[in-house]
């Protein structure tokens, strides 16, 4: 392997030493989407590759020429390890010992007391570990966290492991210079990286409580030992005869699907999806691959108890999507998706999808009446208080809320207004939409505490440039499970309950369908529909028909002239 010099330099006008290198030609395809944590003295930085980046560079945070050296060969060193995994062939075989040593790994990640900024993260709300910015848990907390992640799966349960720490194990594995393991490898480290964090929320509880003696756990992990790997060409051109990788083909698919629009989820679901078949196949050959071993994985996925609208709208749809583009470009013959189907079975609905009188009056009471813990994040707190809000006088998806930044809120003509746009981070139809602010929102404070807020996001905290996306889901998934301790029927989504009650109730006023979609972000029903636009004062006029929600007694009630509005009510 050829090593290269790499020298650090300054910005013009700037004390601040930056690392700067060039993505190497042969990992550009495979490299494009990935989210590095870069170790920066006490720091991890986040970066995102995209598409048009050509060198990866980061400040070095320090204007000391001794300091700016260590730091540079530790990122350095990193992020050789990033290139060396893409450039991995064929999936690698790990021994137990090896896997073990990796969960090590997330275990001093998970302990190191605040020594990074970043922290492994257990949300309830999707069963994920996630990267989160590091901060104060009292010991009770932990040990809620510690609950949940021994209830979302067992050591064998594999199906639930895989989307709960799959991503930290590929963040790992990349760390550790490594491409793709293969099936009975991805087991292995799928359980003990279960056992780490178990390990790890039990240090950090004590940690909490005031010990911080060295953790006896640590002891068990063994020393990383280097496995051989091999290097290859691109997996979307690879050579006569060679191996053509399941989750290569995505990448070359997203190099059609970026530009096209496709979103960065649909992304990491679609890799997941091919992950999956991967390890139920014991292989990563795309060209190996049947319509028989399709129907087998659509079944094994049906019988561990996934839904068939997942199966069918986004499992088998996913594969289409991608074989047919490697199809397209004649890197396979045939597509081994085509033509296979799962029927879907009529969901049966012992409730509507909106949320009660009782339940809208509890959620909104709840979230009036929240004040921030000593360990809680003032702009988490913030969205607790409003967002709930917003939902149930916009109809709008909780994420397009969540990202709103002080800019996106302003007053014109008398009127306030919100600006929902995909500059702020994911909008579902890529559309921007402005919505008008209900007299009730305005009377209740919610201008002040935009203006009185920082420049940026609202509820959450992101550095200019920074990829959002991460923080965004976070601060959806809190809010779901704030959510979740007032509405607590699962019959009912507990954030997106709101666009629905809003519609029923739009309507109840008598306010026309093109208007109420017009605010929620719903595409027409009809050709006819999409020509023109629902002005501010438009919706202005629907708004003042539109009940008020005042969630004042044990039950709330709707003040408004539409009579049969009044249905939120003490039962």
């Amino acid at each position: 392997m050829a090593f290269r010099l790499v020298a650090s330099v300054k910005r013009s006008g700037s004390t601040q030493a930056y690392f700067q290198q060039r993505i190497p030609k042969a990992v550009r395809e495979r490299a494009v989407g990935l989210r590095l944590a870069i170790p920066v003295g006490s720091e991890a930085v986040t970066l995102q590759i995209t598409e048009a980046m050509e060198t990866v560079r980061v400040s070095l945070r320090t204007s000391d020429p001794s300091t700016a050296k260590v730091r540079l060969a530790e990122v350095a060193a990193y992020v050789e390890t990033v290139w060396q995994s893409l450039r991995a062939v064929e999936p690698v075989s790990l021994t137990h010992r090896q896997c073990v040593a990796l969960a090590g790994d997330l275990f001093r990640a998970g302990t190191s007391g605040g020594g990074r900024t970043l922290a492994v993260e257990f949300q309830p709300a999707t069963g994920k570990m996630e990267l989160v910015e590091d901060t104060f848990i009292p010991p009770e907390g932990w040990q809620s966290v510690a609950e949940h992640l021994e209830a979302i799966a067992d050591e064998e349960d594999l199906e639930r492991l895989e989307p709960a720490f799959g991503p930290l194990i590929d963040s790992v594995l990349r760390r550790r210079g490594l491409g793709a393991i293969d099936a009975e490898s991805r087991a292995m480290i799928l359980r003990e990286f279960r056992r780490a964090q178990l390990d790890a929320i039990a240090v950090r509880r004590r940690q909490a409580a005031g010990d911080y003696s060295p953790a006896d756990e640590q002891d068990r992990f063994p020393k990383w030992e280097v496995p051989e790997a091999r290097e290859a060409p691109s997996p979307a051109n690879p050579a006569p005869g060679a191996k053509l990788s399941l989750v290569g083909l995505v990448g070359s698919w997203w190099e059609e699907a970026k530009p096209a629009g496709r979103t960065d989820k649909t992304r990491t679901t679609y890799e997941a999806i091919f992950k999956r078949l991967s390890a139920l196949l014991g292989h990563d050959d795309a060209r190996a691959v049947t319509a028989e071993d399709i129907v087998s994985f659509k079944a094994h996925r049906l019988a561990s108890g996934v839904s068939t609208k997942t199966v069918k709208d986004s499992d088998i749809a996913g594969l289409k999507s991608v074989f047919a583009v490697a199809v397209a470009n004649r890197v396979l013959p045939t597509n081994p998706a085509d033509g296979i189907k799962v029927i879907r079975a009529k969901a049966i609905k012992t409730r509507p999808k909106g949320f009660t009188a009782k339940e809208a009056a509890a959620l909104l009471s709840a979230a009036s009446a929240h004040r921030r813990t000593p360990w809680e994040n003032a702009q988490t707190a913030a969205a607790k208080r409003w967002v709930p809000w917003l939902c149930a006088y916009t109809g709008a998806r909780v994420g397009e809320l969540v990202q709103l930044r002080r800019q996106d809120v302003r007053k014109e003509g008398g009127l306030w207004v919100i600006t929902i746009t995909p500059e702020a981070g994911t909008v579902k139809d890529k559309e921007l939409r402005e919505v008008v602010l209900h007299a009730h929102l305005v009377e209740m404070g919610f201008p002040d505490f935009v203006t009185g807020s920082k420049a940026g996001h609202l509820f959450f905290s992101a550095k200019a440039g920074e990829d959002t996306e991460g923080k965004r889901r976070a601060t959806k998934n809190r809010l779901a499970v704030f959510a979740r301790e007032t509405v607590t029927d699962p019959g009912v989504a507990p954030n997106h309950g709101w666009r629905h009650l809003f519609k029923t109730l739009g309507r109840e006023a008598g306010i026309e369908d093109s208007v109420l979609d017009a605010i929620c972000g719903h595409a027409p029903g009809s050709i006819g529909g999409s020509y023109g636009s629902v002005s501010l004062k438009a919706q202005a006029a629907a708004f003042e028909r539109f009940p008020r929600f005042d969630p004042a007694s044990a039950g709330a009630r709707q003040e408004g002239a539409h009579p049969s509005a009044c249905i939120i009510d003490t039962p």
